[in-house]
Order: C-alpha cells, then structure tokens, then sequence
C-alpha cells in the first residue's frame, strides 16, 4: 500500500489550486524548509517531498494524471511509461523559481537530486500514421521511418576512451562556492566548468559520435496494424525509442493512428452506417435492395410504406474492435429522394395519384384537428 501522502495537503493548497497558488506555496515553503536555512531534523526530507509534490502538481499532463490515479499513476506496474520520479530534479526547479541568485546550496549535498552519472530511460517517441479505412478495418503492415538516436557502437556510448577523473571536482560533477545571501554565508554547488558535470573526461574522444555518446540513425520498422484500429488508438513499440543513457534502457515508440473517412461507411465505435438511396415508389411498394457491407455485396427488405431516414439493423456486420470478441453492427440508414425533374407520363401518373385519397393515416386527421 501506498503511504505517501496527499500531494494537495503537503502544499497546503485545495484541488481546484490554480497554477500561481501552487507555485506562490511551493515558494513559501521551500524557503522555510530549505537544509540551507532550516537545520531541524528532518528539514531535507520534508524539503524533498515538498519538491515532489510541486513537480507533479505544477505539470498540467501529471497533475491530470494524479486527479485521476492519484500516487498509482507514478509508482509499481500502474505507473506513466517514460516517467520515473527520480528524473525531478529539485536543483532546476529551485534555479528556474529563485535564479541562480538566490544563494540556495545544490540540493544534490543533502542526497535529494538524481546523480548526474545515474543510468536514465531514453525518450519516447511519438508518431501519427494515416490509415485508410480499409486498412484499419481489415488490419496491414507498414513500414515506419523514423529516425532514432542510438548508443556509438564505437566507444559503445561512453563518448570516448582512456576515462581520467576530472581533477577540478575529484569527479563530482560540481564545485562549491560561498556566497553571502540575507540568510547569511551560503555555499552554493555549481556544475564543474572543466568537465561540464560529468565529473570525468577522456584521453581521446570518439570520433564517430564527437564525445556525445550516441549516434541518429535512420531506421524502418516493419510494424503488424491489428484489425479494428480505430482513430486516437495507439501501438506501443517496447524499446524502440531513443536510447537510454549510463546504460538505461531505450525509450519506447508510440504510433497514434489517423483514420481517413470512407465515402460511404460511417464508423461509430464498432458500428459502422451506411445511408442507402432510394425512389419514392420504392418506399410505398417495397423492395429488395443490393448493398455494400464490409465483406461483399448482399441485400436488404424494404419494406411497403417505409418512411424516411428508417434504420434497418444487420446484427453482426460491422466491425471487430482491437480489444472486441464480436463484431459490431451495421446500420443501413433509408433516405428517400424526391425526383427533381419528370417526364409528361411520369407527371401525369403522379396527377392521377394525387386524385386518390392518400391521407388515410391517423396523422393526418389530428393535424387538421390542430389547424383548425
């Protein structure tokens, strides 16, 4: 069980907290709770858990997330793929709410930031693909192009050879410096300007990546689209993302799919419509009509007398969802047009008809009840 507590209550702030109101509170409590400034006993740790909470609630995407999951959206098998809580860096956010200025020590000396050698995830990747309605009925393959960042196979992602300890920072990654502030003489830690905080260098440098690390590389993946896909569902490709550094594991590749319009089909979830054109005699006399339907032509009743826009239902005709055991339905909508041009023996058969009492339906008789 989790036993973290509420991330509104440790600011001190409600649900409905706007942007500026968790901001002002993180503010006003990291100043009372800084180790810099408060030596109580268990000042770095409430510190820390105060930098946790704003990290998440000041982030729109894991706000959300939290409302709806609460601490299961970040922790076990539940949690935000890409998304480990040792990546907030309590350093940065203190540096972009305070500035450099402000005279706050590194909070990586009281054990609170990720180190910067630490192995991290790689990046994920999100792409758009475009279906047509078929394939994403149906299922396909596609062929992918992406480009992704991948370790040097020369230097095997360290960025170079001969490692050598930085003798600036005894390979820290950073240095320290004092600083008078209105809370007095404050040492603050600063990233390492001879080896950029990596706390190493090498003899040579890789010439193959230029000391990054990694290389781009121009990939195409083969991916299987399953039937029933539908627009806004998305793949996840395991691994096939950026890759991870310090020896982390790769990133993943999401593929978020487009679903093109068909001419005549409507998709509805697993439900697809279908509006059939026919005559107006077709209506009154009923007749049998050819269609098209995912798997072939067949036909359908119309039946005498048939109004207008009826929906006629074909259990099973429709689509089997990603995630679905049956297919779904087909509707075939009937819409009835009216001729626009007629010939004489058309008109005059219409004349004739229009001499016959056609207004024998009980609709009929309660509007002019109403209009007189």
């Amino acid at each position: 069980m989790n036993n973290k507590r509420d991330y509104y209550e440790i600011l001190g702030v409600s649900k409905n907290a706007s942007d500026e109101e968790i901001k002002r509170a993180f503010r006003l409590l990291a100043k009372k709770y800084h180790p810099d400034v408060n030596k109580e006993e268990g000042a770095a740790e409430k510190f820390k858990e105060i930098g946790e909470a704003y990290a998440i609630l000041s982030d729109k995407n894991k706000r959300s997330q939290y409302d709806q999951f609460g601490h299961a959206a970040f922790d076990g098998a539940g949690a935000n793929p890409g998304f480990d809580m040792g990546d907030i860096n309590l350093d940065d956010i203190l540096s972009n709410l305070f500035g450099n200025s402000f005279g706050f020590s590194s909070f990586s000396s009281f054990g609170g930031s990720r180190r910067r050698n630490a192995a991290r995830r790689g990046e994920d990747i999100l792409m758009r693909i475009n279906l047509t309605f078929e394939e994403a009925v149906n299922g396909c393959k596609k062929d992918i192009k992406v480009n992704v960042t991948e370790n040097c196979d020369k230097c095997n992602g360290t960025g170079g050879f001969g490692e050598v300890i930085c003798h600036t920072c005894g390979g820290r990654g950073v240095v320290t410096e004092e600083q008078r502030t209105i809370f007095g003489v404050m040492q603050t830690q600063k990233t390492c300007p001879e080896c950029k905080g990596e706390g190493k260098s090498f003899k040579e440098v890789c010439s193959n990546c230029r000391g990054v690390g990694k290389v781009t590389k121009n990939k195409t993946l083969t991916v299987t689209v399953p039937a029933g896909i539908d627009t806004g569902n998305q793949l996840r490709l395991s691994g096939k993302g950026e890759a991870g550094t310090n020896g982390g594991p790769n990133g993943d590749i999401y593929l978020e799919f487009v679903v093109a319009e068909h001419k005549y089909f409507e998709r509805s979830n697993d439900d697809i419509y279908l509006e059939v054109p026919i005559t107006i005699t077709d209506a009154i006399l009923g007749c049998k009509k050819e269609i098209p339907t995912l798997t072939g032509s067949g036909f359908i009743e119309i039946k005498p007398g048939t109004q207008n826009y009826t929906k006629l239902k074909l259990k099973g005709k429709g689509i089997k969802g990603v995630n679905s055991k049956t297919n779904g339905d087909m509707y075939v909508v009937v819409n009835i047009l009216m001729p626009t041009k007629l010939t004489r023996k058309q008109k005059s058969l219409l004349e004739e008809l229009a001499e016959t009492d056609l207004e024998t339906e009980p609709e009929f008789k309660e509007f002019k009840k109403y209009i007189k």
